[in-house]
Formats: C-alpha cells, structure tokens, sequence
C-alpha cells in the first residue's frame, strides 16, 4: 500500500481508539444490568410475546432473558448493526466530498498514484476502526461476562464479529458512493445516515410479515447477530452477497471518480 493508506489509517486511529473506550464502558455496563434481567425474565418475556412480531424477529426478544439474546438485542442489534453502520456510512460520505471542498484533492492527484488507486486505499483504511473494533470488543465482552459469572459460545461470538465485517464494509462503501456522486461532504454524510438508517427501519418492521421480501434491500437482512448468538446460524451466503455488494459499489466508484472532472 502507498502512502495513501498509510496516512488516511492514521487519521483514524485517534476516533478509533475514542470509539473503542466509548463502547467498551457501555458493553461493560450493559452486561452489569443482565442480572437483573435475568432476575426477571419472565415479565420480560410476558413483554416480548405483546411486541409486533417483527420487532419479536429482528431484535431476538423472545430470548432476551438469556446472556445471547440480551446481547444480541442491547449490544449487537442497536450498537453493531445500526450505529456501527451510521458511522461508517458517515466516514465513507467525507472520503472524496471533503477532499474535493477543501481542494486537498489537488494534492491526492499530483502524487504518483491513479484515481482509482487513490478511492480504493482511502476507503481501505476504513479496515483500521472495522478490524480494531471486531478484534477488541470480543476480549472486552468476554472478561465481562466472567465478572458475573455468565459464559457464551466463544465460537459463535468469533463468529458474529467475523460476519460483522462485509456488512461494515458495505456501510461504507455506500457512503464512498454518495461522497463521489454528491460532491459535498455534508450531502454525502447525511445521505449516507439516512439511508442506513431507513433501510434498517424497512428491514425491522417487515421482517416476519407478508412483506418480508421488501427487506431484501437492506444490507441488514444478510447479517443478523441474534441468529449467530442465539442460534449459531451462520448465513455464508449472506456474507458474500454483502462483500460482493461493497466490491460493486467501490469498483464503480473508482470508476466514476477517474472520469469526474475535478
């Protein structure tokens, strides 16, 4: 890798380690309130069967009084899959818009690097929060849970992180899209949380229903943790559709970027 990478992963080093202690406290504090969940499983379990039957579906809750699916509805469903992914869209939105506004651009080209290698290290060194998050948080949730004296399959906690990868490369190779064909940091940026966000949205309230197929547009449908957790489903096919998914949108990025006129 050329020193593009290089230094666009050191720009996210410091927000990577921000984020790293920011979700370890609340992992940590999370796993400190199971007990009393866990106390009182069954009325929360009486609440579960009242919820619509998608919500049932997406956020695992007929389990949420055990440690996998209070971790997959608390941790993984709202943390990993919808504010992990608004970020990484919101990344992807500033990679060229902001370049472009601020003219850093002009420097990016004189160097001896085509554009298209230029759009791919940037968006690779979005790797560094991806990699770091998925390495330390399973480390950070195992020594919790032995601090209350509660255990997992570490097999399919590995497991859900590992799977957790394409969909995040795919949060922000969409917002990589949106910062080439908007132009403007702050479009892209926004674009790209409100997309992630409603396509979460359409997947959740139709999951489980007779529209159960609108929800193949969102990249959530091919990734869901409370069945890694819960029931150690892993969805091989899913994973692919989504890493295939951030190689079309990135490829055809570079592509559009090497023949915009900037």
């Amino acid at each position: 890798m050329s020193t593009i990478f290089k230094y666009e992963a050191r720009r996210r080093t410091f927000g990577t380690v921000v984020l790293l202690v920011l979700l370890a406290l609340y992992l940590l504090l999370i796993i400190a309130l199971f007990p009393s969940i866990e106390a009182a499983s069954g009325a929360m379990e009486e609440y579960a069967q009242a919820l619509p039957p998608a919500v049932q579906e997406s956020f695992a809750v007929d389990a949420i009084g055990t440690i996998e699916g209070f971790l997959a509805a608390e941790v993984y469903q709202f943390v990993w899959v919808l504010l992990l992914g608004l970020y990484l869209a919101y990344i992807g939105g500033g990679m060229v818009a902001s370049d472009l506004e601020t003219g850093r651009i002009d420097l990016l080209l004189a160097t001896p690097v085509s554009r298209k290698r230029a759009i791919v290290e940037t968006y690779l060194s979005t790797l560094v929060p991806i990699v770091a998050l998925n390495v330390v948080m399973p480390v950070v949730l195992l020594g919790g849970l032995v601090l209350i004296d509660q255990s997992l399959s570490t097999q399919n906690l590995l497991a859900l992180h590992l799977f957790s990868i394409p969909y995040l490369l795919l949060t922000a190779a969409i917002g990589l899209a949106l910062s080439v064909g908007f132009r403007r940091a702050d479009l892209a940026q926004r674009g790209g949380l409100a997309l992630i966000f409603m396509l979460f949205i359409l997947d959740s309230v139709t999951a489980g229903t007779d529209v159960e197929w609108l929800g193949a547009v969102s990249p959530t449908r091919y990734y869901s943790p409370a069945d890694i957790l819960v029931d150690g489903i892993l969805d091989v096919g899913g994973a692919v559709v989504l890493l295939v998914a951030a190689f079309v949108l990135v490829v055809a990025s570079a592509e559009y970027f090497q023949r915009m006129d900037v």
